[in-house]
């Protein structure tokens, strides 16, 4: 017994889970503001909507794997944390590049097809994008 709980507390270190993400389903499309690097009051909009000043936009696709574009419509350039989650619920970390500041959109595109996926723990952004 003591055996399989060791290996789901060590899967659970090896992904651990974004505080105060948000989840973004493909075909979602949310609007939301940050509170000390975490997405708040996210509210889920039509991919048309864009972002208030200070606001960022996420949407999520399933083309050619997973693609999300996100935007920023603040004067600050934000790094950021991604996971993907399977289908099976577990979540993997993704490489992602950012979102850059004044309304400029950023694509993010991962092979593995995902059931969602996990943003949270944004930075001011240093230098360039990646």
């Amino acid at each position: 017994m003591i055996r399989p709980l060791l290996a789901l507390a060590l899967l659970a270190a090896a992904t651990p889970a974004l505080a105060q993400a948000l989840i973004v389903r493909p075909g979602e499309t949310w609007l939301f503001t940050l509170d000390h690097g975490d997405p708040a009051h996210p509210r889920k909009v039509e991919a048309t909507a864009a972002p208030a000043r200070g606001e960022m936009k996420v949407s999520v696709r399933a083309l050619f794997g997973t693609t999300m574009t996100i935007t920023n419509n603040s004067t600050a350039g934000y790094t950021f944390q991604a996971q993907l989650i399977g289908a099976d619920g577990k979540a993997v970390n993704a490489r992602s590049c950012g979102a850059p500041a004044n309304n400029q959109p950023a694509l993010e595109s991962w092979p593995q097809k995902a059931a969602a996926v996990r943003i949270g723990g944004f930075k001011p952004a240093k230098g360039g994008r990646c």
